[in-house]
């Protein structure tokens, strides 16, 4: 099987992104574009993004995630903990995320350290989602492997009885991680493929350095 794929083109021109501009905190930046990326309706979910582990396997691994939160300390999302990407964070909490927002011709790329949230945290945005995803927090050990579908409803089914009329408890194995970033690059799409990326890189003192990086 094969496709060439050579002759895919787009020219970007919708905005540029120039170093003079931007804000001293990347989160204030972060908050604009997200802001604006809501606004446009040209993206399903503004919220999705990649989030990248180092197996314990050594390979590498992205997968989408939603982000839930984000705040002047970093970004949120929840997940089981015991699940292939919880077991790859705690082995090594260094994490990669990314948002890309075709219609807005722009991505984001932040490099951090993923940690727990605090139990209160998790309950209280638990107890948010609606029954059917508390239940399947319950019923799915998460990237394990499952002989067929069947075992899968059985185990939802039996949780459903366990809960009915009752209110759903967060499992201890499911939770919340915050990404404190290191690094935060914002790249905006420009014509010839000089496509404009400022990076924001963490320094001891806690504020921010900012550079311009070639396309």
């Amino acid at each position: 099987m094969e496709k060439d794929l050579s002759n895919y083109r787009k020219v970007y021109v919708k905005k540029e992104l120039l170093k003079k501009d931007v804000p001293e905190n990347p989160m204030e930046l972060f908050q604009t574009w997200f802001h604006e990326v809501e606004q446009s309706n040209t993206v399903d979910e503004a919220n999705a993004m990649t989030i990248s582990t180092v197996g314990i396997d050594g390979f590498p691994k992205s997968r989408i995630v939603l982000l839930k939160k984000f705040t002047w300390e970093g970004f949120i999302f929840y997940t089981n903990y015991t699940s292939e990407k919880g077991k790859a964070i705690e082995a090594n909490p260094n994490v990669c995320l990314s948002f890309f927002w075709q219609g807005m011709e722009q991505q984001i790329i932040i490099k951090g350290k993923a940690e727990k949230v605090a139990e209160n945290l998790s309950d209280g945005y638990f107890d948010s989602r609606p029954d059917g995803s508390k239940l399947g927090a319950w019923a799915s050990n998460q990237s394990e492997i499952v002989s067929s579908k069947e075992v899968l409803n059985s185990n939802l089914e039996k949780f459903e009885k366990k809960f009915q009329n009752k209110d759903i408890p967060r499992p201890a194995h499911w939770g919340g991680y915050i990404i404190k970033p290191v690094s935060i690059e914002f790249w905006q799409g420009r014509p010839n493929r000089m496509h404009d990326r400022i990076r924001y890189t963490l320094q001891k003192d806690f504020s921010w350095k900012t550079d311009r990086l070639a396309p």
